[in-house]
């Protein structure tokens, strides 16, 4: 049997956190620490934990029964925000989850409260429950420092280990904390259990030119009220064309501090043309280079001192990019930015993925979706009969089908030799096992098999292939997002704002089929008929991607013995999970530069310095509730 984590000491260090919470009904004697309690009706009570009056936006009720409170970085105007309250008045509860931004929505109508996170899942919800009252809160972490959960083992090692799995669902990474997964809302009634409902998109069955019409004034939107939020903002420029679209259209609202990031390796590379071009053509960016060479950075720098690293509230890849985002950001915070843009996010809703020519397929375009198979075969340089047998084999398979067969194979053994990259066929597959499967022990494989298991009890039969692997893509990418802009205001005190994970330019893109939005020799044709004559021609009919895998090579190498102690004292190897010596293996085997399940030694390293750093101590819901608030 697998054995507990052990936990880091109690009160080891000092953390910030940023988060919503809330409790339904209002008879607690608890909030979080340090919490600010929302002005509205207060029959369910709403704290925020490190946010500023900006950021909280409310439509009052004002004689009628709905009232509408946003968190975050919602965008939507006075005016729009009575709209969505007036709609709520109506039954249209949704619309407060479709205004401008990024945002936590809170709609009361009558004595129904419905708590909405984002469809990219950067604002997410969790929620436990006593039996007598229910708490929620966007932060898992504060959930489970208030009742003392443990990590949930088993959905740490899912994704670490497999692909095309949702490992979450309506659970978290913490024992009894529960999830409301992006795209639904959860609904709080007095006398009743509570339960989640779904959030229809805004905008679905678009055509590629109608998909960008909606885009491009989304984005437009989205971009031009950050910009007027501060005089100050910076803004990535990789030369690719998801933050440069972004900065361009930042720079068309005034100044902006542009920066882009290089290294001894990647300095030939097209992104680095690409983004002086830019910079050259826009007069209002002021545009500076960052050369992680010369500055001495590299991937996996900085981790020798777990307790000196920040707190998220999932493992964030952004750990092993610490040292790089610092060098990165160094010249926005000079600057005096108050608000960073990122393209993060772009290549989720702009792009999809090859499953998405089987969703074309099942919908009636059997013969564009073969030609499509082929080029697709031809430029990933895989033998295309079996492409079109994977293709073939998924379209005759349900989800949860495809998952059952996945759980029975997952508690054998994983087979030697394992490719450590997915071949063009394994992109056609539902899910599978990844090279680090290998590093499972028999309890570790059964753990992993529970997780596959349930992800098939709720799958859904009618789930489309491409759509799916889309979904949950993005809400990777969400989560992700989440803990970067977390590091970045702990860190820094520098916000991290990715327009492409608005909610609105989320619908606008993913009401646009996949397969129009993914292309065989194409590149982002969405983009494209969105943004032409926004933003530099030339970097519109861009087709190349540059490679980071060579500096990432060279991180490994330089920080051997940082990421060796790592493995060695891994709290998932002591719990009896994983095997060290086949993940030391490919360590060593990486630093060799021969291929290796990079991502997985990421995700790995990761997931072991963030299980160092939470805290054991009941550190964010510990403040008694002021007499005057309980009173009222």
């Amino acid at each position: 049997m697998p054995r507990a984590l052990s936990h880091p000491p109690a009160g080891h260090r000092e953390v910030e956190m940023r988060f919503i919470a809330g409790a339904f009904p209002a008879q607690g004697q608890t909030q979080p620490l340090n919490g600010a309690l929302v002005p509205w009706d207060g029959t369910a009570p709403v704290w925020t934990v490190g946010h500023d009056l900006s950021q909280v936006s409310y439509s009052p009720a004002l004689g009628g029964t709905a009232e509408v409170v946003a968190i975050g970085n919602c965008l939507a105007t006075p005016a729009e925000l009575r709209e969505a309250r007036d709609a709520a008045e109506r039954g249209t509860w949704e619309h407060a989850s479709r205004l401008p931004g990024s945002y936590l929505a809170v709609v009361r109508t009558r004595g129904t409260v419905r708590v909405i996170g984002d469809r990219a899942g950067v604002q997410v919800v969790y929620w436990l429950s006593d039996g007598e009252q229910v708490t929620w809160s966007t932060s898992a972490l504060a959930l489970a420092a208030r009742t003392g959960a443990r990590p949930d083992t088993a959905v740490l090692l899912a994704p670490l280990t497999l692909h095309g799995v949702d490992h979450l669902g309506s659970r978290s990474y913490f024992e009894g904390v529960h999830r409301v997964e992006p795209g639904r809302a959860l609904v709080l009634e007095q006398g009743r259990a509570p339960r989640t409902e779904a959030v229809a998109p805004s905008l679905s069955g678009l055509s590629l030119r109608e998909g960008a019409t909606e885009l491009a004034g989304h984005l437009h939107t989205a971009v031009q009220r950050r910009t007027e939020l501060t005089a100050s903002i910076s803004a990535d420029l990789s030369g690719g064309i998801d933050s440069s679209a972004l900065a361009s259209l930042a720079a068309a609202h005034g100044p902006v501090m542009a920066v882009t990031y290089t290294d001894g390796l990647l300095a030939d590379q097209d992104d680095l043309h690409y983004a002086r071009r830019i910079a050259a053509d826009l007069t209002t960016l002021t545009h500076t280079e960052v050369n992680g060479t010369t500055a001495g950075v590299g991937h996996f720098d900085g981790l020798h001192d777990p307790q000196r690293l920040p707190l998220t509230d999932s493992p964030s890849l952004t750990l092993g990019l610490l040292a790089i985002k610092r060098a990165q950001l160094a010249p926005a915070l000079a600057y005096g930015s108050r608000l960073h843009l990122t393209g993060r996010g772009g290549d989720n809703v702009l792009d999809s993925t090859p499953m998405s020519l089987i969703d074309l397929a099942l919908s009636g375009g059997r013969r564009t979706a073969a030609q499509r198979l082929y080029a697709f075969a031809r430029t990933r340089t895989s033998p295309l009969h079996t492409v079109l047998f994977q293709a073939a084999r998924t379209s005759r398979t349900t989800y949860p089908q495809a998952l059952n067969t996945l759980a029975a194979t997952t508690t054998e053994p994983a087979a030697e030799g394992h490719r450590a990259w997915l071949q063009a066929a394994d992109l056609l597959k539902w899910c599978g096992p990844l090279a680090s499967a290998l590093w499972l022990t028999a309890d570790g494989r059964q753990a992993v098999a529970e997780v596959v298991s349930r992800a098939a009890d709720t799958a859904r039969p009618d789930a489309l292939p491409g759509a799916e692997s889309a979904r949950l893509a993005l809400h990777r990418m969400g989560e992700e997002h989440a803990t970067y802009d977390q590091i970045g205001r702990q860190q820094w005190g520098l916000p991290i704002h990715a327009p492409y994970l608005d909610g609105s330019v989320v619908d606008a893109c993913l009401a646009v089929p996949g397969w129009e939005r993914w292309v065989p020799g194409d590149f982002k044709p969405l983009a494209r008929a969105a943004l032409t004559g926004a933003v530099p021609a030339y970097l519109l009919q861009r087709r190349t991607k540059t490679p980071m895998t060579a500096s990432l090579h060279l991180g490994l190498r330089a920080n051997t013995a940082a990421l060796r102690r790592i493995i060695k004292a891994s709290r998932l190897a002591a719990a009896g999970l994983i095997d060290p010596k086949p993940v030391l293996a490919a360590l060593d085997g990486a630093i060799r530069g021969e291929r290796a399940p990079l991502g997985a030694l990421h995700q790995l390293v990761v997931t072991e310095l963030w299980l160092s750093t939470l805290p054991n101590a009941n550190a964010f819901w510990q403040q008694p509730i002021p007499e005057q608030e309980t009173a009222a």
